[in-house]
């Protein structure tokens, strides 16, 4: 099965913040899809948009009634075929948080990356146990990539 994983930068402020970042998510969603996959889902092509907080306060508005911006939303796809869907990152929204847990801008976006396509494949959260589940499967993911765990307390960065 051939994957295509498409990234559209929105907001060109994303190339400063974090440079390679646009193979680095491919490897990420790459290595989610083929690690967390049911072996008989054959939808993998899927689209990430790097934009700003203004266009996903819009999008959290018309899709979740939340008028507020917030760092990744996903959007499954309902049409079939190999097309999973779309999963968008806002770049203010992640740099406030990495600043917040002491992460490396890097390294919080592949986690918000890994996320969102954990939830395109029908992963989800809202349940305890669901949540342990899919963090989890997150902290593997992201070991494979070469990221620490996002749920363990970070060393300060300097």
């Amino acid at each position: 099965m051939t994957e295509t994983i498409e990234v559209y930068c929105e907001n060109p402020a994303w190339h400063d913040a974090a440079p390679d970042l646009e193979p680095r998510l491919r490897q990420a969603a790459l290595t989610t899809l083929t690690e967390a996959r049911d072996a008989t889902a054959n939808r993998s092509s899927l689209t990430i948009l790097l934009t700003d907080d203004e266009q996903m306060r819009a999008l959290n508005r018309a899709h979740r009634g939340k008028d507020i911006p917030t760092n990744v939303l996903s959007f499954p796809s309902a049409a079939g075929g190999d097309y999973l869907g779309d999963i968008a990152i806002a770049l203010a929204t992640a740099e406030r948080e990495a600043e917040a847990s002491n992460k490396p801008l890097l390294n919080h976006v592949l986690h918000l990356a890994v996320h969102g396509v954990l939830h395109l494949l029908g992963y989800d959260h809202d349940i305890p146990a669901e949540a342990e589940t899919m963090e989890a499967r997150e902290v593997e993911i992201l070991s494979q990539i070469g990221v620490p765990d996002p749920y363990r307390q970070p060393d300060r960065v300097t």
